[in-house]
């Protein structure tokens, strides 16, 4: 049975459960859990981390943990019990888990591995503290360790700073935010700016002496010189090195390392030097021989300095090499440091170039407890401590030192009679007053022990050296009376005995006989002379002789000889028990000299402070001894000596001894009656404050006030004690004299800065000082009005001295800080006198530092004492006088602006931080009663609404994101939490006050801006927390934007009619909260737009207004990432079920509907735009955005914006054609006129002129890399007749310099032909803009079909690639999936009549086929009824389907979508007469190209003349005959009878071009292919006999032939009606990947014969039908196969793996022509394909001419291309003579055909001035009529190619169906051909007229604006003509009367200069 648990409620999983079994809950190891039952060993519960599953576990994979629970029960929450710092680092741990692997996906290695690092010191440094075995203060060291390394991960990850008190997280509910906002600071403070530290400390560590002539044992000290001041600074430091100069004793470190302690920063400077001076101990001479001597002196070696600046730049720890000099004049040795620095160093020797002493130096910083806590190591194994001389900058009263410093300085010798001078050692002992030498108590310096004796070093023979040696003696206090030092001097002899001498001595006494010690200084001794040692035992003897010089010149009586020998020492004590000083002694000793009492008084202030502090105690004991025995006399210098003493502590030197002090008054003053002497004194001094003129001295008193009051109290109470409490009263008056005399001297106004105003302000600084003095006599209500009249009397003024408001102001500080504030009862007194002080600062804006820091310090005692009752009063007081002005000044200090400075601004953070806390502070502690209390307060509706939008105004300012630093998230969730409660008690006041008739727009406005700014804020959107600080979010505060969003709506159903005012002003606002990602806010808030609706239907009977502002802030809102696919489906769904009642619901569902689709594109656009890469997704969906804005919204600004983003998008692809189509729509919009147009985008402030101008010219600049030269004519012309108008002839100029080039351009050029691709998006999962539509991409250079599949499977990589052509079903336009489907189309050119002319060069031609393309083909063959086995074409039709797109390609974007799809059948007849109609054209051009000479080899013609002639004799045209000129046909097909004449005629016709072409064949032929030839001409009889032809003119009288140069030609007529585009089918199309050749796949081509001979001729070893394109048999039909419905109609699989062996010849061609991809697809004769007059480019491949180039079997080298450019005539006149008389064949290489992987470009080195077409099929067949120009009747438009050679490739595939690809060449240059001038076609051409080859024309009758205005032609009866061109005559003036019609409408603009270009 599962029972509740009582104790086990809280623990952490130690090992993973799966939970597996029923209600199993599973655990992974660190999960916590909360358990709610028990039951047999399992536990029922859930993990905190997601506390919505619960269920069951094993109670053995749990440890538990002790928590405490509150609210038991359903709702009960546990909380663990162990300490705060542990549970911070299992949270903090679990967060950084996480964001640390993310650090290794975003390769943050640096980071990763640091984090890594400081979680594992945090993980060891959590079990120390849960083991628990640590030390207080090692605990407290541990979590000072975690908590640094908790902040520094925060700070890197990005997380929150964590409030902390004493290492533990606080909670803010616990403190006042005050109180939280200081810790905040401080933490902040403390990242950013480390305090720097006041005391510095250096380690020296001696390495080694690196010297080649050592030998010796030496002496190395070290110290730190101060060269400035010229002395040391520090004691010695003092090691031995060994003979090869390592330390003597490694084994001691404290031998060898040494810290320099107490280092002040001033003494942190460049001047300041380590010196080191080398003695070594040996010979006197360091060359001498070992025996010269056995004894050893101390003899000068060496020095090195450093200065300190070298380490000051950064912490070094290597080693550090100091060059050592050696010293060559001994008697400079004393200064040779100094002359070092001073760089004199040239009188010195280095010891050798690798000489040097290593050492190893550091610099510490801090407190040195502190370096030695965190340093454990360096003082655990030792290390000595060098002291700095004398007493250090802070001296402790606790500090025990008696130290003399000795210098041993120089002396001055006789030579005593020798005649060389002498070598004088110094030896020194001290002596006590017994006579026996002291022990140990000579120091050298800091690394050696104490000695009984000093040597000194040996000068050799020198008479007057100088040592300059630091010793330090240590001798205790109690051996110091009657000791001496005595200095015995010795002469050392160099001879062999080595013998030490004595030859004087000298001594000094430690004390005077009147108790002073030895003054410091520097002493000259007197040289005793003595020969032997003897004499000196007896220390009595010698002790009673002078042993000064300036002893002996006051002491006459002595009688001794005079001696000229001296000796000079300099000594310096450092004691705190011994004072050299006389005047402090006769004071100390004041009784036996009572007539020196004065004098002694007044000397006080003379003595040392040092010496002072050192007897404080005895001075005090004296001076209140003087003032008891006599006041009267005494009384005034007295207290003015103690005012003295008093002020010395403030000094920061004594400052540590006020405790001393203290600790005197508390248990060692003893001056009863003292309190009346000292308030009469001190009241004498107040009162004449006023009247005295010098200050100084009152001021000393004033700054003494604290300890005189401490004194007076202290005297009270033993005087009290003494006698039972007697004089109370006289007490009470003589103190509140005092201070009524202290009011009245405050009281004095001064104006500016006088010397009274200062002595007010040194009053006020240590007055507050005095209130707990006065708490020990005094009731506190008392004091506190005491102190309330005090301060109370202040001057009020604030023209006063600023100084002085300043201290008043700290003063106040210190006041609220004081003790007597901290009780309720003197609180509520002095609170008012403080506020009111605080009032007058904030009104005049001063000192708000300070006045920040006092309110901080109010609010932290209310928070504290919250509960008491007394403090919902003070609340009151502090209400009423300070939350108006609190709000003013937030206000005013936050519009200031901030100071550049950063401390300055920092300080400025500072103050506004403070205040706002301040502020927050008192809103959180106000109650109801006060928030009532204070509305009530208000008199009138005017007051409260200044107070309502100051208030909301201060909460906005609260809000911004500056207020805080980023990472303050805590102090951001309190503020809110504040400000939401304080606007929940506001709104009420809003509701009652200013509603209806007192309606106020200003505030209601001001309140929503606030709601809505508050629920925006992003410390508020909990969706971006992770869970863990989400889940403690919610469980503190909840979500406070839904408490706000419900506000709102209340706040706004209160309105009523008033609702009015606010639309649409409010829809921005409220269309953003609606749109954060919390479903209840959403359901809150969008309602709302209901209403809005509503009240705007009611008011103007529309809601355009609602649906302008809904529409253009869901643009901005949408494109910074707010809303997302929810917020759509919800704002439909809500909105659609609150309109359903409407009277207006239909105009209310479609606005619903439009904003939806809008918000379905914003999001799709916003879903692109995340892809780096610019892509076609990106670009349609901006397509579809900006038609979106123009069409339905009509939104004009908008729709510019998407313009230029589109613009932005096709310039970053390289689109430039699309680029400028795009600019264009905007180009549009405008005028050519001087309106003014704002700044707007990037265009600056200009006219309408201007900014058109600089558009087409931008326009101009992409058509022209674009290669779209024509459109940029165009608009050349028209900028060019604004030019012109304004007679600005330089622009003008240049424009048309700018036309001609692109004219150049088009004629020199190449251009690659694009390919059209069809794409159909099926699938729910595509984007908006693209589901379940088709659309027509046009391809990027080069790119074939395989290319762009695999593009567009990039671009959607989960889209499947349908493998068929058929229309998809229903299943695959609803299935959760995105299929695509693609395949390639072909365009059909609107511009027919340009490409029928004759004579135009293909170069202009090529920019019609593949521009201003509406409409697209594709073909699919199928067989209808019985297949005949024998003759498949009797029964072989074609479905052909037209696709009309929305927009013409190219536009604005590369691909538009499908509008309307036509399909129509054609006939096996029409097939067949479309076929043959191309083969005649192909037959045509080559014959052209070789009679013009524009074919470098005959090959290509010979090849197509063979494919023909050889297909008909073995039936290729007799199949036609055979299936529709059989009786039986033309019975059953009485309709076709027209169509049947047109086949024969066209069979006829080809005969007679067949005859034609071997004339011309035979004058060319090179003697090698004679044979073939003959071949030909003998099987084109046999042709001719088959199609019963014997003579042309009987067979075909009607159309009589005309060929150039006399040749026979068949003319052509009119097509039937079948084939014009009003019959019953579309214009036949060819498009570039439709009809690949069928050359390759013939299967009825050559006779064996002829293919083996062409075969040789060739150089080819593939069959005959892969070579050559015949008459097809039935199996080789060139059907459009792109578009049958094979499986692998997308597919890019090799053509050698498509034409498979296996199959029967006719079975394999049916079966590859529709598996092809459209390179290979055939086009053979059977589809006819109205041709065009002149071929780009024919290719010949020397060799291989008629090689399948989509052979991926061909190699390399037979891949290359080595093209050569064409300058071939367009005419037939006199350069083609000349050419063809010069009887040179010029034949270009033919570049290879593209294989499936490459592109070819990457071949093609050079192109000719023609670019190369897909095929020779692009237009109409071409009559050989002798006229210049024609145009042909609509029936025979030309159509665009049917093969897979594409513009982008500017390569034709030799395998094609067309007459020049299956002979393997195209021409190349242009060819002039002689039209036919029949009498059919005259009418036809007369109504006919040619659009200009340029206009960017548009078709009028099926779309009202098809392409942009800017490019379009204006409709006139009389089109403008086409541009000059060569050889072709300009039809009457039809550009002028163009151009004038177009003027008509608008007046020319009057004549102007513009700027240049």
């Amino acid at each position: 049975m599962w029972i509740p648990t009582e104790h086990e409620k809280y623990g952490v999983v130690i090992a993973s459960f799966r939970g597996t079994l029923p209600h199993g809950l599973s655990l992974e190891i660190g999960d916590t859990v909360q358990i709610l039952e028990k039951c047999d060993g399992w536990y029922r519960g859930f993990a905190l981390k997601n506390p919505n599953i619960k269920g069951i576990f094993p109670s053995n994979y749990i440890h538990l943990k002790n928590a405490c629970v509150k609210n038991k029960g359903q709702f009960e929450m546990v909380i663990p019990t162990e300490d705060s710092v542990i549970t911070e680092m299992t949270s903090t741990l679990r967060d950084w888990g996480t964001m640390w692997k993310q650090l290794y996906v975003r390769n943050e290695g640096d980071l990763f591995h640091r984090l890594w690092h400081i979680m594992n010191e945090i993980l060891d440094l959590r079990r120390q503290v849960l083991v628990g075995h640590l030390t207080h203060d090692r605990m407290k060291d541990v979590k000072r360790h975690i908590t640094a390394r908790l902040d520094w991960g925060n700070e890197q990850l990005g997380l929150d700073l964590v409030p902390r008190k004493e290492y533990a997280m606080v909670d803010p509910d616990e403190i006042s935010i005050t109180e939280l906002y200081r810790l905040m600071e401080h933490r902040h403070r403390k990242k950013d700016t480390p305090i720097p530290a006041s005391s510095h400390h250096l380690f020296v560590q001696m390495k080694s002496l690196m010297c080649s002539n050592l030998g010796e044992e030496l002496e190395v000290i070290f110290s730190l010189f101060d060269s400035k001041e010229n002395r040391p600074i520090s004691e010695r430091f003092f090691l031995r090195l060994n003979r090869n100069g390592l330390p003597k004793c490694p084994e001691k470190p404290e031998r060898h390392c040494s810290l320099f302690v107490d280092l002040s920063s001033s003494e942190l400077r460049k001047d300041i030097y380590i010196t080191v001076h080398i003695i070594r101990i040996g010979r006197m001479g360091a060359g001498e021989k070992k025996n010269a001597c056995n004894v050893q002196y101390r003899r000068p070696f060496g020095c090195a300095v450093l200065s300190i600046a070298d380490l000051l730049a950064g912490d070094s720890k290597d080693d550090l090499i100091l060059k050592v000099y050696m010293c060559n004049t001994e008697s400079d040795w004393y200064q040779i440091h100094e002359n070092i620095i001073k760089k004199l160093n040239v009188r010195y020797n280095l010891t050798g170039s690798n000489a040097g002493l290593a050492v190893s130096l550091q610099l510490f910083h801090g407190d040195i407890e502190q370096i030695r806590r965190d340093y454990t190591s360096m003082f655990t194994h030792g290390v000595s401590i060098t002291r700095k001389l004398g007493f250090s900058n802070i001296i402790m009263p606790g500090e025990m030192r008696n130290d003399l410093y000795i210098t041993i300085e120089r002396g001055e010798f006789e030579k005593g009679g020798k005649s060389v001078a002498r070598n004088v050692e110094v030896m020194m002992h001290i002596v006590d007053s017994g006579g026996q030498i002291l022990k140990d108590f000579i120091s050298f310096g800091s690394g050696e022990p104490p000695a009984s004796k000093f040597h000194s070093f040996v000068l050799y023979h020198n008479n007057s050296p100088r040592w300059a040696e630091l010793l330090k003696l240590p001798i205790p206090v109690d051996k110091f009376r009657g000791a001496h030092i005595r200095f015995e001097f010795r002469h050392c002899s160099t001879k062999e005995k080595g013998e030490k001498k004595l030859f004087g001595f000298s001594f000094v006494p430690l004390m005077q006989e009147n108790g002073r010690t030895l003054p410091d200084g520097t002493h000259e001794l007197i040289v005793h002379k003595c020969e032997e040692n003897t004499n000196l035992q007896d220390s009595s003897r010698y002790l009673k002789l002078p042993f000064s010089k300036g002893i002996l010149l006051g002491n006459n009586h002595q009688a001794i000889k005079t001696t000229k020998e001296s000796f000079w020492i300099t000594s310096f004590l450092c004691s705190t028990k011994l004072t050299q000083n006389g005047d402090m002694l006769d004071l100390l000793k004041w009784r036996a000299h009572p007539d020196k009492i004065a004098g002694c008084l007044t000397k006080l202030k003379e003595i040392d402070g040092s010496e002072i502090v050192k007897f404080l105690q005895d001075t005090l004991d004296t001076l209140f001894g003087i003032l008891d025995e006599n006041s009267q006399k005494y009384g005034s210098k007295v207290f003015d000596s103690l005012v003295h003493i008093i002020n010395l502590l403030q000094d920061s030197k004594f400052h540590h001894f006020k405790p001393v002090m203290d600790t005197y008054i508390e248990s060692h003053f003893a001056g009863a009656l003292a309190y009346r002497d000292l308030i009469k004194v001190l009241k004498w001094h107040v009162d004449r404050v006023t009247d005295m003129e010098i200050q100084e001295h009152i001021h000393e008193v004033l700054k003494a006030q604290e300890y005189i009051f401490k004194y007076i109290v202290q005297s009270r109470r033993l005087f009290s004690l003494a006698t039972g409490g007697q004089n109370e009263e006289e007490f009470r008056c003589c103190v509140q004299e005092l201070l009524m005399s202290i009011r009245f001297f405050l009281s004095q106004e001064s104006k500016g800065a006088s010397a009274l105003s200062q002595s007010q302000a040194v009053f006020l600084c240590s007055f507050p000082a005095v209130y707990s003095e006065l708490l020990k006599l005094f009731d506190v209500r008392e004091v506190a009005n005491l102190v309330h009249d005090t301060l109370g009397s202040l001057p009020t003024i604030m023209h006063v001295d600023e100084s002085l408001q300043a201290v008043k102001l700290q003063c106040i500080g210190k006041t609220v800080e004081s003790q007597l504030y901290t009780n309720p009862d003197s609180r509520y007194i002095l609170l008012p006198v403080v506020l009111h002080h605080l009032h007058m600062h904030l009104q005049e804006q001063k000192d708000l530092t300070m006045c920040a820091r006092i309110l901080s310090n109010i609010f932290c005692f209310i928070k504290k004492n919250s509960s008491e009752k007394s403090v919902l009063e003070e609340i009151d007081v502090i209400v009423n006088s300070l939350l108006d002005i609190l709000l003013r000044t937030i206000l005013e200090i936050t519009s200031r602006p901030q100071p550049s400075g950063s401390a300055m601004r920092l300080q400025f953070q500072d103050v506004t931080g403070e205040f706002v806390s301040c502020l927050l502070s008192l809103l959180r502690q106000m109650t109801d009663r006060h928030y009532q209390q204070l509305l009530d307060r208000f008199n009138t509706k005017d007051e409260l609404r200044d107070f309502l939008l100051q208030i909301f105004t201060v909460f906005r300012i609260l809000i911004r994101p500056e207020m805080f630093p980023k990472d303050w998230t805590v102090m951001r969730l309190v503020a809110n939490n504040v400000i939401i409660t304080t606007v929940l008690y506001l709104s009420d006041a809003l509701r009652k006050n200013f509603l209806n008739e007192n309606f106020d727009y200003k505030i209601w406005d001001s309140y929503f801006y606030l709601a809505v700014i508050f629920i925006n804020q992003l410390c508020l959107q909990l969706e971006m927390f992770t869970p863990s600080k989400k889940k403690k979010v919610l469980e503190k505060y909840g979500d406070m934007r839904v408490t706000m969003g419900c506000e709102i709506f209340s706040m706004w159903q209160n309105l009523g009619e008033h609702k009015l005012h606010f639309i649409p002003a409010l829809i921005g606002p409220f269309l953003e909260v609606t749109l954060i990602p919390q479903p209840d806010l959403r359901n809150v808030m969008i309602p709302i737009f209901h209403d809005m609706m509503d009240w705007e239907q009611r008011r103007s009977g529309n809601f355009k207004q609602v649906e302008a502002k809904l529409i253009d802030k869901l643009d901005s809102l949408m494109s910074e990432g707010k809303g997302d696919e929810t917020y759509r489906e919800l704002f439909n769904s809500i909105l659609l079920k609150k309109i359903e009642r409407e009277t207006w619901r239909e105009s209310g569902v479609s606005l619903i509907a439009t904003v939806t689709r809008l918000m379905e594109r914003l999001l799709d656009y916003r879903d692109c735009m995340k892809i780096g890469e610019v892509d076609g997704k990106k670009i349609g969906c901006t397509v579809s955005l900006l038609n979106f804005y123009k069409t339905e919204l009509n939104k004009e600004e908008m729709y510019i914006r998407y313009i230029h983003k589109l613009y932005d998008l096709h310039l970053k692809a390289q689109n430039f054609t699309e680029a400028a189509y795009t600019l264009l729509l905007y180009d549009e919009l405008l005028e050519w006129s001087d309106r003014p147009l704002r700044e707007f985008l990037n265009y600056p402030m200009q006219t309408e002129w201007q900014r058109k101008e600089y558009l087409h010219l931008t326009i101009i600049q992409n058509f022209d890399r674009g290669k779209c030269w024509e459109n940029g004519i165009i608009l050349c012309r028209k900028i060019a007749e604004q030019y012109e108008s304004y007679y600005d002839y330089r622009n003008l100029s240049k424009m048309r310099m700018m036309e001609a080039s692109l004219y150049d351009k088009i004629m020199d050029q190449q251009r690659l032909e694009p390919e059209f691709f069809r794409v159909g998006f099926y699938g729910k999962k595509f984007p908006f803009f693209l589901r379940n539509k088709e659309f027509v991409c046009r391809g990027h250079d080069y790119e074939r079909l395989e290319a762009f599949q695999q593009r567009m499977l990039n671009e959607f990589p989960h889209a499947i690639a349908m493998q068929h052509a058929n229309q998809p079903d229903e299943t695959i336009f609803q299935a959760e999936a995105q299929y695509l489907q693609i395949y390639a189309v072909t365009p059909i050119p609107e511009s027919q009549e340009v490409l029928q002319r004759e004579g135009i060069p293909d170069n202009i031609k090529s920019f019609y086929k593949v521009n201003h393309i509406w409409r697209f083909r594709y073909d699919r063959p199928f067989h209808k009824g019985t297949k005949d086995k024998e003759n498949e074409f009797k029964s072989l039709w074609v479905e052909r389907t037209t696709l009309i797109l929305v927009q013409s390609l190219p536009g604005i974007s590369r691909w538009f979508e499908v509008e309307k799809r036509e399909v129509v059948e054609m006939s096996p007849l029409e097939n067949a007469i479309e076929v043959l109609e191309n083969k005649n054209q192909q037959l045509r051009t080559l014959i052209s190209q070789c009679q013009t000479r524009q074919m470098q080899n005959i090959n290509p013609l010979t090849m197509c003349l063979n494919g023909v002639i050889d297909a008909a004799v073995n039936g290729g045209v007799a199949r036609y005959q055979e299936a529709f000129f059989v009786k039986e046909y033309i019975l059953n097909h009485p309709e076709d009878g027209e169509k049947i004449t047109r086949l024969r005629e066209l069979m006829l016709e080809q005969a007679q071009i067949l005859e034609f072409g071997l004339a011309v064949h035979e004058k060319f032929v090179p003697q090698d292919m004679r044979p073939l030839h003959k071949k030909l001409v003998d099987q084109f009889f046999v042709m001719k006999s088959s199609l019963g032809i014997q003579e042309f003119s009987a067979c075909v009288q009607a159309s009589p032939v005309h060929f150039p140069n006399g040749s026979p030609r068949v003319c052509r007529n009119s097509a039937p009606a079948s084939m014009s585009p009003d019959g019953a089918r579309v214009i036949p199309r060819r498009s570039p990947l439709s009809y690949p050749a069928v050359n390759r796949y013939s299967s009825s081509s050559l006779s064996s014969q002829a293919s083996a001979e062409v075969s040789n001729i060739t150089g080819q070893s593939e069959s005959s039908d892969e070579v050559f394109n015949m008459q097809p048999s039935p199996s080789t039909s060139s059907l459009s196969s792109t578009h049958s419905a094979s499986p692998n109609v997308t597919s890019s699989a090799p053509s050698s793996a498509r034409a498979s062996p296996l199959l029967s010849d006719k079975h394999k061609h049916s079966r590859e022509n529709s598996c092809l991809s459209p390179r290979e697809r055939p086009c053979s004769a059977i589809y006819p394909i109205p041709a065009e007059p002149s071929q780009r480019m024919l290719f010949n491949h020397i060799g291989d001419g008629a090689l399948p180039r989509s052979d991926p079997n061909l190699s390399g080298p037979e891949k290359a291309v080595n093209t050569t450019p064409s300058s071939w005539s367009l005419d037939s006149g006199k350069e083609a003579r000349n050419m063809s008389e010069s009887g040179k064949l010029m034949s270009p290489p033919v570049p290879p055909r593209p294989t499936q992987t490459a592109s070819p470009a990457r071949h093609v080195a050079s192109v000719s001035p023609s670019p190369a077409g897909r095929s020779p099929m692009k237009g109409s067949m071409q009559s050989f009529t002798p006229s210049p120009v024609e145009c042909h009747s609509s029936g025979l438009i030309s159509n665009s190619p049917v093969l897979s050679g594409s513009y982008s490739s500017g390569i034709s595939s030799l395998s094609r169906c067309s007459t020049s690809e299956t002979s393997g060449f195209e021409s190349q240059g242009s060819e002039q051909t002689i039209p036919n001038y029949s009498v059919s076609e005259e009418p036809m051409r007369k109504e006919s007229k040619t659009p200009p080859p340029y206009s960017v024309y548009e078709r009028t009758l099926r779309r009202p604006v098809p392409l942009p205005h800017s490019l379009s032609i204006p409709v006139s009866s009389d089109p403008p003509a086409l541009p000059p061109k060569p050889l072709l005559a300009r039809p009457n003036n039809l550009e002028n009367s163009s151009r004038r019609t177009e003027q008509v409408p608008r007046p020319r603009p009057l004549p102007r200069k513009v700027s240049q270009l």
